[in-house]
This record gives structure tokens, C-alpha cells and sequence, in this order.
């Protein structure tokens, strides 16, 4: 990974920490984040792309193809990829936020505090 992937990595885990059930994890080699074992986004192997779980994948894509796009790889799947040098931080955090709530249950729902990190 270069020094950006460390940079990207640990914005992820601000937005993280944030919301109640996300785990960090690995999958296929490369830092992932989960919520009641499912999951949520994954860096990718070239550290400067990120897989992100979505229900409107088509909308932000045709947004903005600069910044989200699909491969052939996760035609079949309710993902998108994104350049993480390209997104607002700000975007980034809603489509985590959003890639959550698809994936979280009621109790972590309820538990959701958007002034507070897990870690206060």
C-alpha cells in the first residue's frame, strides 16, 4: 500500500467509528469494514479504489463517472467502485453512512448518535 492508502484507511475508520456494529476486517487481502458480518466497503488492491456497498448504484455513477464506476466483476452485485482521490470527504461519509443503514439492524439503528464516535 502507498502512503494515500494509509491516508484513505484512516478516514474510513473516522467514518467508521462513528457507527454502531462496524467491525474492521479483511477480505480478499485488503482492509474491509462489516456490520453484522456483512460487508459494507473494502479498499482495493490498488489502495486508491473503493468497493462500496449501494442500492442506487446507477445514480451516482451517472452523477459523476469520474468518481464512480463498475467493473464487469460486480455487474451482479449491489456495489459500486469509487476513486478515493476523487470524492468530497463529505460524500464519502454519506455514502458510508448509507452503505450502513442498508446493512444494520433496529437495535444499532436506534443506537446511532451522529455527534458521537464508538470510541466516546
Amino acid at each position: 500500500m502507498n502512503i494515500d492508502s494509509f491516508i484513505y484507511l484512516e478516514q474510513l475508520r473516522k467514518i467508521a467509528g462513528k457507527l454502531p456494529g462496524v467491525t474492521e476486517g479483511v477480505c480478499f487481502g485488503t482492509p474491509a469494514f462489516y456490520v453484522n458480518k456483512k460487508l459494507l466497503v473494502r479498499l482495493k488492491e490498488d489502495g486508491e479504489s473503493l468497493m462500496m456497498h449501494t442500492q442506487e448504484r446507477d445514480k451516482w455513477i451517472k452523477a459523476n463517472p469520474k468518481v464512480y464506476y463498475v467493473t464487469e466483476h460486480y455487474l451482479n452485485y449491489p456495489s459500486m467502485l469509487l476513486h478515493l482521490s476523487k470524492i468530497k470527504p463529505k460524500e464519502l461519509e454519506i455514502l458510508f453512512f448509507t452503505a450502513w443503514k442498508l446493512r444494520t439492524n433496529k437495535t444499532q439503528l436506534k443506537e446511532y448518535d451522529p455527534g458521537k464516535s464508538k470510541k466516546d
